[in-house]
Formats: structure tokens, sequence, C-alpha cells
């Protein structure tokens, strides 16, 4: 992280030299520089469950959110599904996550750690 902090406050014409000295493409590096990150996806994936949770990771700086039981074994999973998808895009607009929030039905429902087989247990399993 350090490296893109350096990056941003280097002068244009010095980009290539930095780029050969860290053995990488100039189109890259300059790329790198323009957004201040490195240019690659970053989506943020489990336990976002509610508008409110995908509205933190886009506002962490995650370029988009990936769901799955949180929203298919809740209540109502399509009314879930939409008001995650507008809170993604709209994370910064209060009104709307709040209005999104409203009314979503019930939660996924967790599953007790006693019910589930000793044999079935993630920490159960290994080598």
């Amino acid at each position: 992280m350090s490296e893109i902090r350096q990056l941003q406050n280097l002068p244009d014409e010095e980009v290539a030299a930095f780029a050969q000295n860290i053995a990488a493409p100039v189109e890259l590096v300059l790329e790198t520089k323009t957004l201040g990150r490195l240019p690659v996806v970053n989506f943020a994936a489990g336990g976002i469950a509610a508008p409110a949770d995908a509205a933190m990771m886009m506002q962490l700086g995650c370029d988009g959110i990936f769901v799955g039981s949180g929203i298919f074994k809740s209540g109502d999973p399509m009314k879930r599904a939409k008001a995650i998808v507008a809170a993604t895009t709209y994370y910064n607009d209060p009104q709307v996550l709040t209005d999104v929030s409203k009314d979503l039905g019930e939660p996924m429902v967790g599953i007790e750690i006693s019910t589930i087989a000793p044999n079935e247990r993630m920490q159960e399993r290994g080598w």
C-alpha cells in the first residue's frame, strides 16, 4: 500500500522509471496511479443479508457484492434481493437505504450448532 501512496505523489515523468524499478508494465502503473489503487475488482461475499450490509461494503470501497443464502433463505427472497441491489447502487443515500430496508420479511434463519451432527461440523473435518 505504501507503494501506491508513493506512486500517487510521483511526477508523471518519473512513472516509467518507477515501473521499471518494480518490473511492472508502465500502462499498469499509470492506471494504478490514476485510480489510486490496483486495477482489480474487489467483491464482498459472505454475511451480506441486509441492505445495510451491502451499503457498508460499498462505503468501504468494494466494487460489488456477492450474495447467496442471506437472500435465498430469507422469507421474501425477491424483495430482499431488490433491496440489496438498491443499497449497492445508492449506498450513499440514507433515504433510499431507509426505504428499501422496510418490510423485508424474515431474515435468513441460522442453524443452531447443536443440531448439526458432529461429523458435519466444519471444525471436525480435516486430515
